[in-house]
């Protein structure tokens, strides 16, 4: 059989066809099967089969020849499958009219399918008109609605992704902690400045009140290390903050501007040892889906028309256990204070973290509220008076003696100030915070007592707590009694970071280790399910807290109702200097206020009392 008669064969069984209704499904590479390349095109059926199997595999140039305007046809086709990058085209041939087998022109409606990847299809009806040529074939007769019906002369199509809104990160009631605002990002292409040095110092002078980490110095030698062709960037600026220096730095030379969004909280500072740590890991989880359109364009790319569009689906908001109000109080509260200072709260009830919070200090030392290990001082006295009821080596009335200092193994251990009570209930040694009561308490207890006690208060346990990682400290055994004496009060190896004394809290105020959380539908992993308190032991653990604010030594908090506490002064270093610590409750709320090199609990406990203050 020869060419032609390979042809007729293929258009005889086009005809009979395309009186029914056809489905071709072309793919990148593969021809029609039978007939393929040699298909003949003096059926105008067959004819648009073919134009559209050429243009799916993106053989433009074999498409346009079967129009008649080969230059016009391949110019827009090249433009169209650039714009759309179609991984396949599917077309149905619905419909083929004509006026009978000898007439000049006919008529095809087309459904066409283009898949435009990761699920997304553009599906629409056209119609195409063909005209027969002299030599008896069928050419399509070219317009650029041959591609979509809404095109017109001078236009082309162009792929539009459209990004969803970033779904919000909440808080416990609901409130925006993380929501999606306008930032402008100032960039510096050094290139076209001139005066490097002028506009360095102009920009530094401007930018420096929100991020004092920008000098001169350091945007000019940013500048300079910018490869070459690109812009260095400066500062990343809320919209508020933007228009705020937008007439000092708008038109300095070689500055530009670009405009995104990002997802952020309610200021600069909020939640900035909590929130940075929940956008890394929720990210996946507000994104939503993307949407997209297809759009026609003038010759000067403006958009004309909407010709498709599927709209972004935004994700789900995140709810986390943080409380928006407890967050502001706690970081109103530590901002006056001049040495770095944290405050971490807990609801003991479910473990829900609430709220940790660092002042402007905190922010530029290395102060750790989740990982730092720093002495606990007296505030571990929770602990050992906690093992002492356990062991049933002591209650909280029973007479302890309190001297002012005691020596064990040659080591002395001395009260703050060298004070001495004498002989006195525990729960009064426990309010006035009596170093060598707990000193010999601990030195009765077996190696193990405080190491398991503080366990099963969570400090040393290991958490992996989904948006943060955390240390609650360390309390080895110690079969040597002095060195139990000493970590009796929270010295010697004992150490703690706010989080795990704020977890410690939390313990005696539920009566068991609540697990903490942080996302909302995202576990906490713990290396240990650590048993209950009797009843009876957690209830004499809080009154002895109680009494420490109504008669002993944070008393200052007498106007704040409800307050169940315990002051730390923690030596550290060569015992020169001392962190301050107050860890306490109140109500369903636990937390830890840690001052480091403050010298004394004193700092601590005004914060806490700001913070309690503040929640009424």
């Amino acid at each position: 059989m020869g060419q032609r008669e390979r042809h007729t064969a293929c258009v005889r069984g086009g005809q009979a066809r395309h009186r029914l209704g056809r489905l071709l499904v072309v793919g990148l590479l593969l021809p029609a099967a039978g007939c393929g390349l040699f298909r003949s095109t003096d059926d105008p059926g067959d004819t648009v089969q073919i134009f559209f199997e050429h243009v799916a595999k993106g053989d433009t140039e074999a498409a346009a020849k079967i129009t008649n305007d080969e230059v016009g046809a391949r110019d827009l086709l090249d433009r169209v499958r650039g714009a759309l990058r179609p991984a396949g085209l599917t077309s149905r041939v619905e419909q083929v009219r004509s006026a009978g087998p000898e007439a000049a022109s006919a008529e095809a409606t087309v459904v066409l399918d283009w898949d435009l990847g990761e699920g997304r299809h553009w599906s629409y009806q056209n119609t195409v008109e063909l005209r027969r040529q002299q030599d008896r074939e069928w050419r399509v007769h070219w317009l650029p609605t041959v591609v979509h019906p809404k095109l017109a002369v001078q236009q082309t199509v162009a792929f539009r992704e459209q990004q969803p809104e970033l779904a919000p990160v909440l808080d416990r009631d609901g409130a925006p902690l993380l929501s999606s605002q306008k930032v402008v990002t100032v960039l510096l292409n050094r290139k076209e400045v001139g005066d490097l040095d002028a506009v360095s110092g102009s920009l530094a002078r401007s930018l420096q009140q929100f991020d004092e980490r920008i000098s001169q110095q350091s945007v000019t030698e940013g500048a300079q290390r910018t490869p070459e062709g690109q812009a260095y960037a400066v500062a990343v600026l809320r919209e508020p903050d933007y228009q705020r220096v937008k007439p000092d730095i708008y038109d300095l030379p070689g500055v530009r501007f670009t405009t995104d969004t990002r997802l952020l909280g309610p200021d600069r500072n909020f939640g900035s040892r909590v929130l940075p740590a929940i956008r890394t890991t929720v990210r996946d989880h507000i994104t939503g889906k993307p949407g997209w359109r297809v759009v026609s364009v003038n010759a000067a790319g403006a958009e004309v028309e909407t010709l498709h569009e599927v709209r972004p689906q935004p994700a789900e908001a995140v709810s986390t256990s943080l409380s928006r109000s407890v967050q502001a109080a706690a970081e109103d509260a530590v901002e006056t204070v001049p040495q770095q200072s944290v405050v971490v709260a807990i609801q003991p009830s479910t473990g829900n973290i609430l709220a940790v919070a660092q002042n402007s200090a905190a922010d530029n030392g290395n102060l750790l509220p989740w990982t730092g290990r720093y002495p606990p001082g007296s505030t571990f006295k929770i602990v050992t008076a906690t093992a002492a009821l356990q062991a049933k080596t002591a209650t909280a009335d029973t007479v302890v003696p309190c001297p002012g200092s005691w020596i064990i193994q040659g080591y002395r251990v001395p009260n703050i100030n060298g004070f001495a009570l004498g002989n006195v209930p525990l729960h009064t040694a426990f309010a006035q915070s009596c170093n060598t009561t707990f000193a010999q308490l601990a030195k009765d207890l077996p190696a193990d007592a405080l190491t398991n006690t503080a366990r099963q208060l969570g400090l040393g346990v290991d958490f992996e707590i989904p948006g943060v990682t955390t240390v609650t400290g360390a309390v080895p055994p110690a079969s040597d009694a002095k060195m139990r004496a000493v970590d009796g009060f929270g010295q010697g190896k004992v150490v703690a970071s706010p989080f795990g004394m704020a977890l410690v809290v939390a313990s005696v105020a539920n009566g068991t280790m609540p697990t903490p959380t942080l996302i909302r539908g995202m576990e906490t992993k713990a290396d240990a399910a650590p048993e209950p308190l009797a009843p009876e032991v957690a209830d004499a653990v809080r009154a002895m807290m109680r009494r420490v604010v109504t008669e002993g030594t944070a008393s200052r908090f007498t106007g704040v109702d409800g307050v169940h506490g315990k002051t730390g002064t923690a030596e550290f270093g060569d015992g020169s200097q001392a962190h301050g610590w107050f860890v306490g409750f109140r109500g369903d709320l636990a937390f830890a206020t840690f001052v480091a090199e403050s010298g004394s609990s004193v700092p601590a406990i005004d914060i806490s009392e700001r913070f309690l203050r503040a929640l009424g």
